[in-house]
C-alpha cells in the first residue's frame, strides 16, 4: 500500500490537509497526519483535529510521499522545523515524491528541496523565487516535486497525488465517485 506523510502544525489550512487525507484514503493510500507540535492541532480557521502521531515518532523510510498543506502560521512553522527539513532532504535524496500546496512551497524552499518550477498561493512567490513561479497553472509538477495554489485547488491537487502514486485509472475512479 502506498503511504503519504502529511506534516502539520497549528494554523494548518483545514481544506487542504483534510481534502488531501480524505481523497488519498479513498484511493486506499495510507495517509499519516503527523504534527510537529502536539497531537491536538488547531487549524487556521479554528477547527481542531487530532493528528495520528508526532513527526518525531515516524520513520521517513516508511513513506512514498510527503505532502505539506499550507495555512498560516503552519507554513512558517513547517519551514522553521529542523526535523522536517531533514526529512524533506531525505525524501529528495531518496528520489521520493514531495508535494506542497498554498503557502507550504515556502517550507520546501527553506529546506532546499523545491525544484525550479513551482506554484503557490499568490504573493508567496516573493518569499521564494518569483522568476520560477508559474502563475497560470493550479498544479505544477517538476520531476518528483508537485505544488499547487491553495484551498480551491486542493481537490485537483489531491487527485493528482493519487495519480502519481496509484495511476490514472484509480485517480479517475476516485474523481468520478466524488463527482469532480
Amino acid at each position: 500500500m502506498s503511504k503519504i506523510l502529511l506534516p502539520i502544525s497549528n494554523g494548518f489550512e483545514e481544506i487542504e490537509a483534510l481534502t488531501i487525507a480524505d481523497v488519498c484514503r479513498r484511493a486506499e493510500i495510507e495517509v499519516t497526519i503527523a504534527s510537529i507540535e502536539d497531537i491536538e492541532v488547531l487549524g487556521a480557521h479554528k477547527i481542531s483535529i487530532n493528528a495520528d502521531t508526532l513527526l518525531k515518532d515516524i520513520n521517513p523510510d516508511d513513506f512514498d510521499m510527503i505532502v505539506l498543506p499550507g495555512g498560516l502560521p503552519n507554513a512558517f512553522n513547517l519551514a522553521d522545523d529542523e526535523l522536517l527539513k531533514k526529512i524533506l532532504k531525505k525524501f529528495k535524496n531518496d528520489n521520493k515524491y514531495i508535494g506542497a500546496i498554498c503557502a507550504a512551497p515556502y517550507a520546501l524552499h527553506k529546506a532546499d528541496v523545491l525544484n525550479k518550477e513551482y506554484t503557490c498561493y499568490p504573493s508567496f512567490e516573493q518569499k521564494i523565487d518569483s522568476s520560477n513561479y508559474i502563475e497560470d497553472k493550479i498544479i505544477v509538477k517538476d520531476e518528483k516535486v508537485i505544488t499547487s495554489k491553495g484551498p480551491a485547488t486542493a481537490m485537483p491537487f489531491a487527485l493528482e497525488l493519487v495519480k502519481m502514486l496509484k495511476g490514472e485509472e484509480v485517480s479517475s475512479q476516485v474523481k468520478n465517485a466524488l463527482l469532480a
